[in-house]
């Protein structure tokens, strides 16, 4: 499609969030609207290995995983209690890994054609967890034992929050580092079972280490880059803007508190699009430079590429690290949104498959796409519960509220987004099998 097809979708989407505002509210909009730009980053990291280099990563889910505990490991301050009982363990365990993780890549690369390497290196891991389990076990009992029901965990450096987005990316670039070293190279199947077997082992790594991110206690009151809701109803600048936007009637309690709500959204709507533009144009300035020609190729033919030379698992592992590092940085974004930090909240259906819908439904191998991938996806994921009881109301307006079909129904509306999203997705792949805005078609 052309710019034209995407200047119209965008159009239609934010006529559909101010029919939202009208008809619900207008906190309800730009709520949806700032999990749409999330969303939408998702969905560009996603593409960005798939739709540009075919690489197929399932696991989502870890990277934002990581991305969300970053917010944890900078934004928090730290607990000084549990540093004092057990801080100097847990770094003594983290060189021990990091060199055992260094240990593993020495011997993938300088024994890379040895018959049995995988076998040496899946017998140093065996060996050494046991010695690792020694060393950080003692620390980490002394520090969850370190008032437990309010701390238990080392907290973090205490810096702002924004900069655990980029560390969030950093540390989902690194973690891709490590994951492309060993599956990169497999069939693109092996790939994309490893990376959704590595995600889960990550989530639940974070879910049950209570020392690291409190686990399934949750982190709560994080830090955010807008005002807090309290602190504007009780500041007279922003009471004297309210009176202004409001002239044609009296200001009241309800009104400040309503509008405090609607004015944070608004700072998150800005930061979230900033961030998504700047993400876009970067994005778009290297999918057309001749290394984004050169990924295509890649994607495209292979074995014609690596005949001209080009080391193609190098250049997938990049762009698996570059991938990696938006869908970490979007998953620190959105903790940061929520305000706390919930492990248990991870699943594969809303952070890695529903993404991939992003993508498949959006267009993959066009950024314009996924991000209406994201916008579409979403959008009907929130509001199809409120669309599904709207027309259940209307199409059974003359059975009584009593009556055991209309209750079945009204009882049944959250699983109406599951039928939505299945329907909305075989109908575009019927009929628009290259996505809603296809990648657009390079001529030589």
């Amino acid at each position: 499609m052309n710019n034209i097809d995407a200047k119209t979708s965008f159009t239609i989407m934010g006529f559909l969030l101010l029919i939202v505002g009208i008809l619900q509210s207008w906190g309800v909009a730009f709520s949806i609207l700032n999990l749409c730009l999330i969303s939408a980053i998702m969905s560009m990291g996603v593409n960005i290995q798939w739709g540009f280099a075919g690489l197929i990563n399932f696991g989502v889910m870890g990277f934002l995983a990581i991305g969300g505990l970053a917010t944890v490991l900078i934004s928090v301050p730290p607990v000084v209690e549990s540093w004092s009982a057990g801080g100097l363990g847990i770094l003594l365990s983290l060189i021990f890994l990091i060199l055992i993780i260094y240990a593993c890549l020495f011997i993938n690369k300088r024994y890379s054609k040895y018959k049995y390497k995988y076998h040496l290196i899946f017998a140093i891991i065996i060996l050494t967890i046991p010695v690792l389990k020694l060393i950080s076990g003692p620390s980490i009992k002394l520090i969850e034992s370190i008032n437990p029901a309010a701390q238990g965990y080392l907290g973090g450096l205490g810096l702002p929050i924004i900069f655990s987005w980029f560390v969030g990316g950093l540390l989902s670039a690194a973690l891709a580092f490590v994951i492309g070293k060993i599956c990169l190279g497999l069939r693109s199947d092996y790939l994309a079972i490893s990376t959704l077997l590595i995600s889960g082992i990550i989530v639940s790594v974070i879910k049950h280490e209570e020392w690291l991110s409190r686990g399934v206690k949750n982190v709560i009151g994080l830090k955010r880059p807008a005002p807090y809701e309290v602190d504007l109803q009780n500041s007279e600048w922003f009471i004297n803007l309210i009176e202004i936007i409001h002239f044609w009637s009296p200001t009241t309690k309800g009104i400040i508190i309503s509008s405090s709500g609607i004015f944070v959204k608004i700072c998150f709507s800005v930061i979230f699009l900033i961030t998504l533009l700047i993400l876009l144009y970067l994005s778009e300035r290297a999918v057309n430079s001749p290394w984004g020609r050169m990924m295509r190729a890649i994607r495209d033919n292979e074995t014609a590429a690596k005949a001209m030379g080009k080391n193609i698992v190098k250049q997938q592992l990049n762009i698996f690290m570059i991938g990696s590092a938006i869908i970490g940085f979007a998953g620190a974004m959105l903790v940061t949104y929520d305000g706390l930090f919930t492990p248990s909240s991870y699943q594969p259906l809303r952070y890695t498959f529903l993404i991939w819908v992003m993508v498949l439904l959006g267009g993959s191998g066009n950024n314009y796409g996924a991000i209406l991938g994201g916008f579409v996806v979403w959008f009907i994921w929130i509001e199809s519960a409120p669309i599904a009881l709207f027309l259940i109301n209307i199409f059974t307006f003359f059975l009584e509220n009593e009556n055991i079909f209309k209750i079945h129904l009204i009882e049944s509306v959250p699983y109406f987004r599951y039928l939505m999203m299945g329907v909305g997705l075989l109908l575009v792949m019927r009929y628009k099998p290259e996505g809603l805005l296809p990648e657009k078609k390079i001529k030589f």
